[in-house]
């Protein structure tokens, strides 16, 4: 059970993130400072970062926590499914968004149109990645150790996370992002 502590921390978190992220976006990620966001949301500098590592990290913090929930959800699925099933399904069974659908999209087009911010997305990519790739393993019957194929496939299907989010953005978000990334795994899967 969470204690107050943790309750107050979630609700600061919280805050400080959606006055961060409207800075974001109403002035580009590059031109906010850290100064103007702890000034808009009433905290020290050293209390900002008590809660955020760096100014990336409001943006994709929740990244970090949703490998491990990938690769559990991986594990949990029926194992006569097949490596792409499972990690399509697996990747759909995933929390969507704490953000309402137009500011979840705000946030994408903010990603892959700022340098530091596709970066630190990569980054946190390639975590899920070294976290999937051993469970999609198990799931094929390979031995311990590097596997090409299951690397392979962790990559596309990340690849394909990826170009289903550039799509939704470049396309003015008018296809839901789920049957953009079902589109992209078929087309890799054919």
């Amino acid at each position: 059970m969470p204690t107050l502590w943790d309750k107050t921390r979630a609700l600061v978190h919280s805050q400080v993130t959606d006055v961060a992220l409207d800075l974001f976006l109403a002035q580009g990620f590059e031109e906010t400072t850290i100064d103007q966001v702890v000034a808009s949301a009433g905290i020290s500098r050293r209390s900002f970062f008590r809660y955020f590592g760096t100014k990336e990290d409001i943006v994709l913090g929740d990244a970090d926590t949703l490998g491990p929930l990938f690769a559990e959800a991986l594990a949990a699925r029926p194992s006569d499914e097949d490596p792409w099933t499972a990690l399509e399904r697996a990747a759909s069974a995933l929390p969507s968004s704490r953000f309402p659908e137009d500011r979840a999209f705000a946030i994408a087009k903010l990603v892959f149109t700022t340098p530091s911010l596709r970066a630190r997305h990569a980054q946190k990519h390639a975590a899920w990645q070294r976290a999937l790739v051993p469970v999609l393993q198990r799931r094929m019957g390979t031995a311990d150790g590097p596997d090409i194929r299951a690397t392979a496939i962790v990559a596309a299907a990340l690849a394909c996370l990826d170009a289903a989010r550039e799509v939704w953005v470049a396309t003015g978000g008018t296809t839901p992002f789920p049957a953009l990334y079902h589109e992209a795994v078929a087309a890799i899967r054919d």
